[in-house]
């Protein structure tokens, strides 16, 4: 294997498509190293060798192939960015479920993931960089304790090292884990189970750029230490690509240099509208600001029709100007005023109103309102039969809590149209899913299945964090019994040089206009899930540090007008949700339950209006039932069905048969025992068919189980009993 590879990059990646590219590495080039205590090995120039880089990734048993290839120069706003991460199931040597038997459009898991490796590396690309990159990952397989995502996000970044295409990188990526006291890079599945913490860190050598976490109410100050902890492999896993990107990668096709000084148009209305626009900021109300931006860019335009008509002024040159104006404006004011578009100070939260109960038939109800910011947020229960199977690389598993989120075009007054759940919705959900997940009741308490749905009524900034509060109302007022309610900030950043200015509960242009997006949502005894990003190349862990103490101060604040509304959940379920009822019952039960081809249950179910369904592992029947349904008449039923007969216990039962010498008496369904004639009566019985007939209905004690299973009964000691009550004198046996 050589040390080193001579190669030649074209001249121009905008004329020559990926597939005409000729094979520039000879044969395969592989680095690996120990991560995690497991190799971490990442090759090249075997596979996909007309892209313009390709590595093929393994980790444990875990392979991924990805691909990085460079596309035509876009006349367009933004950055032109695909990353699509896909899992066949035959990398765990599963069949896809389903008629069709191939794999459709992307899962959550997926799309989740393609996020996942999207948010560090967009920012990492030069500015005004216009061609269109595509970054393609395939799972090829999977070990069911090594999640292909991280070392989907450290192949992709070493493809891009690899490529040639001009990129800031290269980023590692790990995922930490806390047992006990003890952090863990890139914990096994089996790990994560019992983990405290699930955090993914991604960055350069320099900075941390991405962060994703879920935890069991860890402190910040345990977080920062996991941060470092998770950047320090980080490092680890940016030196092993650097390695593979010496010995293979193609020299970086720099993109045309753009001018430093900005076109004499530019500087003509900044100069001309500056102080104007600064007012303008100032403006209370994001749609009264956003209609006086408004007024001045329609000047602006009237003022320089007739130029661009002419062509002396290039009308993408004005509307750069406007965006850049309206930037500077924005990070000036948090720079040198420490105030903000709304007037705030930097750690001020917005006015908060909360109402729950708001949807009278819905099991829970918030509508939760924060600024201009606001959430509908509604929970449903449900049964057994109501959770979501979720199939994939892993084993199949039933999902009984489930957050959704929706962001409607008339939240921020526009007119798209609903086609489903885009990536950053779906991203928003899981993020305030795992926000709630770990405060919820176990299963064995609260056998519901959970559904919040939060649809977004108005938003200018932090939706997803009102989603978590509102989340949280919600579950309370549905009677959830949750450990402790959870909230959730949004931090954001403007860094001008050594200036920085962290900002709590971030406004839509402060997002936009600002160097990060820092969620954290918690109890007020620690964190159960971050998300961050950064449109810079990095912070630093003291920046960290302070974002982290602003944002629990924050929540603590947000948490007091939450419990001020609704201290705790209710006591009662809502009318119109199912009841539950468990039954613990014995396993060689289970088919009497049922009965022969279902008749018995479905005839529980049909009589008392119920919903049945066992669970056979575990021995539990639920009993589930709307306002209609009578639920002590089916757990009657179901205990007589499957209750065990106790030596000892008196039952009423009714006689079935009746012999010469005794009465077989049926106690429970399906359970007879026989009163011998000695047992029916204190004197002497002549005729049985004196004491008992068939058809009645007598009172009898269990007085023996043989080892053959047959039950002896007796009426003579209940009759005994009874009369020993009457006089107050003990029963004794004769």
């Amino acid at each position: 294997m050589p040390d080193s590879v001579s190669t030649t990059a074209p001249e121009s990646m905008e004329s020559e498509s990926p597939s005409s590219q000729p094979s520039i590495i000879p044969q395969a080039i592989r680095v690996e190293r120990e991560i995690g205590g497991r190799v971490l090995s990442i090759e090249t120039g075997r596979i996909a060798r007309q892209a313009h880089g390709a590595t093929f990734v393994r980790y444990g048993e875990t392979v991924i192939i990805a691909a990085a290839a460079a596309g035509k120069e876009m006349d367009s706003d933004f950055f032109p960015l695909t990353v699509d991460y896909r899992e066949k199931t035959s990398a765990a040597g599963k069949f896809p479920g389903g008629f069709y038997k191939r794999e459709g459009r992307p899962t959550t898991k997926e799309t989740l993931t393609a996020r996942l490796i999207d948010r560090p590396l967009r920012p990492l690309f030069p500015d005004g960089f216009r061609k269109e990159i595509a970054v393609s990952v395939n799972v090829m397989s999977a070990d069911l304790e090594n999640d292909p995502d991280i070392i989907s996000l450290i192949g992709s970044s070493a493809a891009l090292s690899l490529s040639g295409i001009p990129f800031a990188g290269p980023v590692g990526a790990v995922r930490v884990g806390r047992l006990g006291d003890r952090f863990v890079a890139n914990p096994t599945a089996s790990e994560l189970e019992v983990s405290t913490l699930e955090l993914v860190v991604a960055g350069t050598e320099e900075a941390i750029i991405m962060v994703e976490a879920g935890a069991k109410e860890i402190p910040e100050a345990v977080m920062v230490d996991a941060l470092e902890y998770g950047h320090g492999v980080v490092k680890e896993v940016i030196a092993l690509i650097r390695e593979l990107a010496e010995k293979a990668g193609r020299p970086i096709v720099a993109p045309p240099e753009t001018a430093v000084e900005p076109p004499p148009v530019a500087v003509e209305i900044r100069d001309r509208y500056y102080a104007e626009v600064y007012e303008a900021n100032k403006t209370p109300g994001k749609l009264a600001r956003k209609a006086a931006f408004s007024a001045i860019w329609k000047r602006i335009e009237e003022e320089y029709r007739e130029r661009v008509k002419e062509g002396t002024v290039d009308a993408r040159a004005i509307s750069a100007a406007k965006a850049d104006l309206e930037r500077e404006v924005v990070r000036r004011q948090i720079i040198d005023e420490n105030r903000r578009a709304d007037l705030r100070a930097l750690d001020e939260i917005r006015p908060i109103t909360i109402e729950v109960g708001v949807l009278p038939r819905t099991h829970g109800s918030c509508l939760f309102t924060r600024g201009e910011t606001q959430a509908i947020v509604t929970t449903t229960l449900g049964t057994a039969s109501d959770t979501q199977r979720v199939d994939g690389l892993i084993e199949p598993y039933e999902k009984t809590f489930m957050l959704h989120y929706n962001f409607p075009a008339y939240s921020v007054g526009e007119t798209w149209p609903n086609r489903g759940p885009k990536r950053r919705e779906i991203g928003h959900g899981a993020l305030a899913e795992r926000a709630l997940e770990s405060v919820l009741p176990p299963h064995e308490r609260f056998p519901y299945t959970m559904r919040v749905i939060s649809d977004i009524t108005e938003s200018n900034g932090s939706s997803s964090m009102a989603t978590v509060c509102g989340g949280t109302l919600a579950l309370m007022d549905a009677a959830v019994p949750i450990r402790r309610p959870v909230a959730g900030i949004a931090m954001g950043l403007v860094k001008e040089g050594d200036q920085v200015r962290i900002l709590s509960d971030i406004l839509g242009n402060e997002d936009h206009e600002g160097d990060m997006d820092f969620k954290v949502a918690g109890t007020q005894l620690g964190i159960t899930a971050l998300q961050m990003d950064i449109k810079i190349q990095g912070i630093t862990t003291e920046i960290m540090r302070q974002a982290l103490e602003q944002a629990r101060v924050g929540r603590i604040k947000i948490l007091r007008e939450m419990i001020s509304v609704l201290d705790k959940p209710r006591s009662k379920i809502s009318p119109y949700a199912p009841r539950l009822v468990t039954v613990k019952i014995s396993a060689d039960k289970i088919g009497a339950l049922i009965g022969p081809g279902g008749k018995t249950i479905r005839r529980i179910q049909e009589e008392t209006q119920t919903q049945i369904e066992i669970d056979d592992a575990a021995g539990m029947v639920m009993i589930a039932g709307g306002p209609k349904a009578d639920m002590d008449r089916a757990v009657r039923m179901v205990r007589e069905l499957t209750e065990e007969v106790e030596i000892g216990k008196t039952y009423r039962g009714k006689v079935i048969s009746v012999k010469d010498f005794g009465a077989f008496v049926e106690i429970l369904p399906g359970q007879e025992g026989l009163v011998h004639v000695s047992e029916l009566a204190e004197d002497y019985v002549r005729n049985v068919s004196e004491v008992v007939k068939v058809g009645d209905y007598i009172e009898v004690k269990v007085i023996d189980i043989d080892n053959q299973d047959r039950i002896k009964l007796s009426k003579k000691a209940v009759d005994r009993e009874r009369a020993s009550r009457k006089e107050g004198v003990p029963a004794t046996r004769a």
